[in-house]
Formats: C-alpha cells, sequence, structure tokens
C-alpha cells in the first residue's frame, strides 16, 4: 500500500501554481521547484546572484525539514541555470549547505525561470 502525503511549511514560499511544495510517498520525497523568493514577503531576492543561491537552498531546506529530512538527505539534485557561467557560484555556496557525499545532481541551462529568477532547483530526498 502506498502511503501518500503533500508536505507544507510556511518557512518556504507558498506554491505559486497548481503544485505542492512536495510530495511524500513512502520513505521518497519529491520537492518541487524552489526559486529564490522570500517566503515572508515572496518576493524574489535580488541583492545578488549569490544571495538568489542562498535563498533557493533555504527554501529547499524548509521543505526538507517540514517533510522528516535535511538537504542531505537528497539523493537527485536538479539545479536550472539562466546563465551556466554561474555554475562555479552554485558549486561554491551548495559545499556550504550539503556534505559528503553530495547527492547525484544535474546542471541545466534555461532560458528563463519563473518570476525572472537566475537560479531554481529541485530533488528527490528518501529518509
Amino acid at each position: 500500500m502506498t502511503n501518500k502525503a503533500t508536505i507544507h511549511t510556511d518557512n518556504a514560499p507558498e506554491a505559486i501554481g497548481t503544485y505542492s511544495q512536495a510530495v511524500k510517498v513512502n520513505n521518497t520525497v519529491y520537492l518541487s521547484g524552489q526559486i529564490p523568493l522570500d517566503p515572508i514577503t515572496m518576493v524574489l531576492v535580488d541583492d545578488s546572484f549569490d544571495s538568489q543561491v542562498h535563498q533557493v537552498f533555504k527554501n529547499l531546506s524548509a521543505v526538507c525539514e517540514a517533510s522528516g529530512g535535511t538537504l542531505n538527505d537528497i539523493v537527485k539534485l536538479n539545479i536550472f541555470l539562466t546563465d551556466l557561467s554561474h555554475f562555479a557560484i552554485v558549486n561554491s555556496i551548495m559545499a556550504e549547505y550539503f556534505e559528503q557525499p553530495y547527492p547525484a545532481r544535474a546542471a541545466i541551462g534555461v532560458k528563463e525561470l519563473p518570476k525572472g529568477a537566475e537560479v531554481e532547483a529541485d530533488g528527490i530526498m528518501v529518509i
């Protein structure tokens, strides 16, 4: 029997469409994409690309915690970038939030992201 539950936390941005922040099926959690929205104001942080990356990982972390895990429980991470030349910055900041062994990961260059974000990340977590 499948045990399916939707995950919600006020510590991450509200869904801005027809999706859940995450869906947990048994011990696997499917994390929706997080862009760098401040969860309180629902406004994109726009200080710098670095700030956007930090906010994305903070948002993902909040959803992981609401699901009963942490960023280090992510087994597959997808990072979407509007400028792949920022990949080294993402790597550097990611090392502040994740411990080895790191998750499997893809970095995908895209034309644009919701709300004009420069970065988005989603993933799959096993707890």
